[in-house]
Order: structure tokens, then sequence, then C-alpha cells
């Protein structure tokens, strides 16, 4: 009898530290942690590797978030400087042509143009250098520009000064000349002011140079 109380003793001891162990928190090499709701959980390791990759993710997730938020913002920047740039660019283009055109009013001579002159028109001069540049920037192809050279030949061999008995007047030959007020008053004096108006006439009748130019040749006038 005594021996078996022995070993019952035995036993029962042996469950209290596994059970001591286990509330210790020591358990074949485990870790636990307790939860808010007071249990103890056993954490192996397994568990901390993925904590460890959860969080390491996490930060890689944060930092390729910070790198398109910096580019976004630098690419804003860029855009906006770039229309900063041309705003100011445009307002200095007009502000010298309005001085030189008062300049030509007050003194009758020829307003010069200040404008860029694109390289696809680099083989034009004068008046005709003009009218390209003017007519890329109305939005026309440059496969027009030969139309347009030809109509104006006929008209007025792009003389802003070319004036016709029956009241046409410059480049493109306008009738009334003073039509062309409604472009800039300095209409008797700028080729771009009458080029202008040309290109504006021609698109809202003709569509295009070419097609201004197909009608001449029928009609000997557009």
């Amino acid at each position: 009898m005594s021996r078996l109380w022995c070993r019952v003793g035995v036993r029962a001891a042996s469950v209290g530290l596994l059970v001591a162990g286990a509330a210790g928190g020591i358990y074949l090499g485990q870790d636990t942690r307790e939860t808010p709701g007071g249990q103890v959980r056993v954490l192996t390791e397994a568990d901390d590797m993925q904590l460890l990759k959860a969080r390491q993710n996490a930060h890689v997730a944060a930092r390729a978030w910070q790198r398109r938020a910096e580019d976004d913002a630098a690419g804003r920047a860029a855009a906006e400087a770039k229309t900063a740039a041309a705003r100011a660019h445009a307002l200095e283009r007009a502000w010298k042509d309005k001085k030189a055109a008062d300049k030509a009013k007050a003194s009758g001579a020829t307003v010069p143009y200040n404008g860029p002159i694109p390289k696809s028109c680099k083989e034009y001069t004068g008046n005709r250098a003009t009218g390209c540049a003017l007519m890329l920037e109305a939005g026309f192809g440059i496969a027009e520009f030969p139309c347009l050279n030809n109509l104006f030949n006929k008209e007025s061999g792009w003389n802003h000064r070319a004036a016709n008995p029956s009241g046409a007047y410059g480049i493109p030959q306008a009738f009334p000349g003073s039509k062309m007020a409604s472009v800039a008053d300095d209409w008797k004096t700028n080729p771009a002011t009458q080029i202008k108006w040309g290109l504006g006439y021609v698109r809202g009748k003709y569509q295009t140079p070419c097609g201004a130019w197909s009608h001449w040749q029928s009609a000997h006038s557009y």
C-alpha cells in the first residue's frame, strides 16, 4: 500500500511541475504571452518569424508608397514650372509684339515678326517664313504650306502693302482691307496680322489652305 501511494505521489508531483512550467511560460522551449482576455497563448518560433515578416512587409510597402508620393509631387512641380515658364514666355512675346506694333504704327513702318520660325519653315524668308510659322501655329500641317504659298503668291505675291483699286488689301487681299481689324488695328502695316486673318478666313470657308487653293484654281479667287 505504501508503494502505491508513493507512485501516486510521484505522478501528482510530475503533473504539478508540468502545469507550473506552462504557467511560467517555459515548456519545451516555447514562449507564452497573455492575451487581453487573460488567457495564455503559446508562441512558437514560427509565430515570431511570421510577425517579423509582417513587419518587414509593412515597412517595404510604406517605403514604396513614400517613393510614389515623392515622384508624383516632383512630377506635378515640374509640370507647374513648365506651364509657368510657357506663360511667362507668351506674355513677354505679346509685350514685345505690342511694343513693336505701336512703334511701327506711329511711324508707318512695317511691323517686324518676333515669333519663332520652326525648322520646317527655315527654307522660307520674309513674309513667307512668317506665314509658314503662323500656319503651323494655327494647327495646319506643314504639307499645307505649298498650297498657302501658291494662294498668296497669286493674290499678292506676299506683299503686305499690296492694294487693289477695288479695295482689297494686303497679303490675303481682304476685301475691304479693314476686315482685318478684327485681328488687330495694325492691319495696314503688320504682315502677321494679315496672315492670321487670312488663315482664319481659309479655315472658316475652305477648312484648309489646300481646299482654298483648289477653289482658286477653278475660280481664280477664293
